[in-house]
Parts: structure tokens; sequence; C-alpha cells
């Protein structure tokens, strides 16, 4: 259905067939090579700004120590990936705090470890913060509306109103703590461009409010993720989003440019990732049925939680793809004893019609929020395998 070599290179292909032969499904196969290019496009887009990747991406060890060996920073959502992150030498002046949700005992964990910069939307947070990490700079997220033109919005949860963010900034100066800027995040996979625009002047609004009325001269926009990994939907390639951004700044701010931080996780891992599923079974409904059931071992719960509402749409060949082959419209579904694990039913995925059990699937561009978002146990079944190519 999908041309593989829009997504992946014969040379990088043929890598992968040779590396994944004789490897248990459903695994998860990453490209560090595809990484480091990724990390280092991205640099070379953004030389002004700092790069934190978002660990939750993808905390795979060789990854996270990879990146940071080309002088990434990191952005830290939970105490345990900010153990795994100081395991491997990482010093705790390169991380980031960036969740708003967090426990008080957390906040002092944190700050026992060394960690000096956290995110916050709300006032307990911050009285949190002032009491167990004092002293500490402080980012205030603003809430950002995105749910059209993301795949994967990231609002209502996270952040708060510029006004709201204000005052979070005034107490936070008068609490002993240090204002050292403001973060937004514009949903993940943002194919909008436009929607920087609108949070940057957000942003401007808060620095020049804030040092006019209270002088307070704030350092730093965070301006958080949403860059994209290449999937079925269509966007723009990375370079269009740095102009774009970089003009908004340069008209926004000027030469007066605040320091900018960037925390990418999606377009750095994404399309670095290949899941090869096994298929189980095939079936109908009934004996008239156009649409084949098209059972794998892969499913909503080991790996595909992002096909909820059907938001990513990964490109999936098979290993009966062909030129000539005929295809019918399918629906996939995962191997659980829950109805909820169908990961396209909506949206027409096609397939050989020759395919049968034991056949391999590929879900391509599945680098990003696969392997940590798999479950535990659910139906037994164990944590996705990932494995890495260098």
């Amino acid at each position: 259905m999908y041309n593989r070599a829009d997504y992946v290179s014969d040379f990088d292909w043929e890598a992968f067939q040779k590396f994944s032969q004789g490897l248990e499904t459903p695994n998860i196969v990453m490209n560090l090579h595809q990484v480091k290019h990724n990390y280092i496009k991205l640099k070379d887009s953004f030389p002004y700004a700092q790069i934190y990747y978002a660990v939750k991406a993808n905390p795979g060890e060789k990854i996270v120590k990879m990146l940071a060996d080309l002088g990434s920073n990191f952005d830290i959502a939970s105490r345990y990936e900010l153990d795994e992150v100081l395991s491997l030498g990482i010093s705790p002046d390169r991380l980031s705090y960036g969740n708003t949700i967090k426990k008080a005992s957390d906040i002092a964990y944190f700050y026992e470890k060394g960690v000096r910069m956290f995110a916050t939307d709300s006032k307990e947070d911050l009285k949190n913060i002032a009491e167990f990490a004092p002293k500490s700079r402080v980012y205030v997220r603003m809430l950002i509306e995105s749910t059209s033109t993301a795949d994967w919005p990231l609002s209502r949860k996270f952040g708060c109103h510029p006004d709201m963010a204000y005052d979070l900034i005034v107490q936070a100066r008068d609490m002993g703590l240090t204002p050292y800027g403001v973060s937004f995040h514009v949903g993940s996979q943002q194919r909008d461009i436009g929607i920087w625009n609108d949070a940057i002047a957000k942003s401007l609004y808060l620095f020049s409010s804030l040092e006019e009325e209270e002088g307070i001269r704030l350092s730093m926009i965070n301006m958080g993720g949403g860059f994209p990994a290449h999937y079925i939907s269509p966007a723009n390639e990375l370079e269009t989003y740095a102009s774009e951004i970089t003009r908004y700044l340069r008209e926004d701010f000027g030469e007066d440019m605040p320091q900018i931080i960037l925390e990418p996780g999606r377009s750095l891992v994404g399309d670095c990732g290949i899941l090869t599923s096994e298929v189980i079974l095939i079936s109908r409904k009934n004996n008239t049925a156009l649409q084949r059931w098209v059972y794998v071992d892969a499913g909503k719960f080991n790996g595909l939680v992002e096909t909820m509402g059907e938001s990513i749409k990964y490109p999936v060949i098979s290993s009966k793809d062909a030129p000539d082959a005929k295809e019918g419209e399918v629906i996939l579904a995962g191997p659980t004893c829950d109805s909820a694990d169908i990961m396209y039913e909506d949206f027409k995925y096609r397939l050989p019609v020759n395919l049968k059990a034991g056949d391999k699937l590929y879900w391509l561009s599945t680098g990003a929020y696969t392997s940590t978002y798999a479950s535990v146990a659910f139906n037994g079944f164990p944590p996705l395998k990932t494995y890495y190519m260098e």
C-alpha cells in the first residue's frame, strides 16, 4: 500500500532485513545512525538553540548515551528517567524536570540529585518547588490550543493561561526562585507551523509586560517539541519549520532573542524505528464480508497505543508486498482479549490478498512512543523487545 522507499532507504532497509533476521516478534529495531543524523540536522537547523531530548520518547540507553556524546541535554519526566540518565554519567546541570505534574517528594529528589531547572503551571506546584528546590530556575508552561492540527494534541492537561503564567512568574520571584522563562508545546506531530507564531507572540507579551511592570527580565523560551516524524499524513520538512520559526522569533524579538530550548522526541527517533509483527490470524465476520480482519502479535497494549483514535497512522508494509500484488481492505487488530485492541478500522489500510498467518507486517516510523508505551504484562504478553542497529 505504501512505498517503503519513501520512509526507509534501500541501504537502511537491506541492513535492517539482515539485522532482524531470526528475531522473535514483535520487536523494534532502532537505527542509531539515523538518530545521529536527525540530531545533527536539528542542531544545524536551529544553531542558536539548546536541545533537551525528551527521554520519554525512547529512553533506550544506547540512544541516550549517543545523544549525550553529541552534546544534547535532556528533558526528564520522572525520578525513574532521572536515575537512568544519571547512571550514564550525565551531569544534572544538563537536565530539566519538564513535567508539571509531580510529587513534592520527587521535586526534593531531583534537587538532591543536583537538578536546578523546573517547569511549572500551577500555584501548588510552584509552592512545592520553592520549598523543596529553593533558588532553582523555574519556567512556566503556557496553555496552547492545538487540537485540530496536531495528530497527538497536548493541550488542556498541561499549561496555564498567559495571565496566570504572569502571576506565577511574579510569585516565583517573591518566593526566592529564579524566574527563568516560559514554555509551550504546540502538540506532538504538529502540521501547522503557524501555531508557533501564536505561541511566540504570547511569549513576547509575557517578556515585555513582566519587564515593564515588574522589573523581571526573563531569559529563556522553551518551545517544547512538535516537529514531525514521517507518517502517512503529510507534513513539511524540518528545514521549513526551522526557517519559519526563526522568522517568527526574529520578527518578535529582533536581535534581542532569548535563549531558545527545544525538547524534541518524536522528530529525533520516530523515523529511526521499525516494528516487526507477525500475522496471527486472518478472518472475516461473515461469508460475504468484503474486509478481512488481520490480527497481529503487536497491538495497542504492546507498542501501538498511539493508534488510539487512529491518531498516528503509521506506514505499514508486508512481507508479501510486490509491485503487482493484488490488495484488499483490512481491519488491523492486536492479540489481546480486549475489544479496544483495534488499531485501524475506519482508516482503510490495504494489504495483499494472499497474506496469511506467519507473514510479517512492518510498521515504519515507530521509533517514538512505542516500546515505552507497552504494558508490562497485559494478558501476560511481555513488553516489546528493542534492538539497536549501529
